[in-house]
């Protein structure tokens, strides 16, 4: 495809007037001088719904869609059933990357990437890590393969309710004998204790201000909120520790740079973005 050919993405989601996409989006195209359009796309809560967009998008010439909540794992459904999922895809249980290979719907999950590739940029040293994550949602389960891929040597998933920690560990280690060979371990949140180099909150309490219920010896080197936008508890409480700390702006826009380049081969610098914040 010419770089003169007006390429057309969305985002889909449920509220979606939010969503950073367009404006990071816009920044690859000025980047790699590629013409684009992309926009935002509301679209009803069910899974009939979401299957009549992406189809009428993808019939109507577009190129790649992003999907966003509360639609990742109606999108992971969709390309079961009548495409092909990416290994990162399948682990996850989840989609956020929507494009057509061979004529046919393809799945792929870049959030997990993403995220480390700015733990990287950051100069977070991950090879060898002993991290920790909060929360056993969607989100914590995009991110497990790509830490593991990473280097990382030991891992523990904490949740308020131990046992959905210990039901993501054994999903998990069915899914990948990667992850399988590091065999994760299991946590309540209270009862994390001890130092890791690297702690994730996985979870969205701090957009609520409230905080987690955190032990007083738990300690780390570094700390990352995959939410961001606004001051957040959990990366406070840390950084008063003397952590180092980061809000998760740049998993979004790793995510994206990962996305746009598989949709139109061009190679983007996620840090030229970071830079303007």
């Amino acid at each position: 495809m010419s770089q003169s050919t007006l390429q057309h993405f969305i985002v889909i989601g449920n509220p979606i007037a939010h969503s950073k996409s367009p404006e990071i989006h816009q920044q690859f195209a000025k980047q790699t001088q590629l013409q684009i359009e992309y926009n935002r796309q509301y679209c009803p809560d069910d899974a009939a719904s979401f299957s009549a967009v992406v189809e009428a998008f993808f019939n109507g010439g577009g190129v790649g869609a992003n999907v966003t909540v509360p639609f990742k794992q109606v999108a992971y459904q969709l390309c079961a059933e009548q495409g092909g999922l990416s290994a990162h895809a399948q682990v996850a249980g989840a989609v956020n990357t929507l494009l057509l290979k061979d004529g046919k719907l393809f799945g792929d999950n870049t959030d997990g990437q993403g995220l480390v590739n700015h733990l990287l940029q950051l100069g977070w040293p991950l090879q060898g890590a002993k991290v920790a994550i909060l929360g056993a949602g969607g989100a914590s389960r995009g991110v497990v393969l790509p830490l593991i891929e990473a280097g990382i040597s030991e891992l523990t998933i904490a949740n308020r309710t131990l046992s959905k920690a210990e039901d993501l560990i054994d999903q998990l280690r069915a899914a990948s004998p990667v992850i399988d060979n590091l065999a994760p371990t299991s946590s309540a949140i209270e009862a994390l204790t001890g130092h890791y180099d690297v702690i994730i909150n996985a979870t969205s309490i701090g957009l609520s201000g409230d905080k987690l219920p955190l032990d007083s010896e738990l300690s780390c080197h570094y700390t990352y909120d995959m939410m961001y936008g606004k001051e957040l508890p959990f990366l406070t409480h840390f950084q008063q520790q003397g952590a180092q700390v980061s809000e998760g702006y740049g998993m979004l826009i790793g995510q994206a740079a990962l996305s746009f380049e598989k949709w139109t081969g061009a190679s983007v610098d996620p840090s030229l973005l970071l830079g303007s914040q």
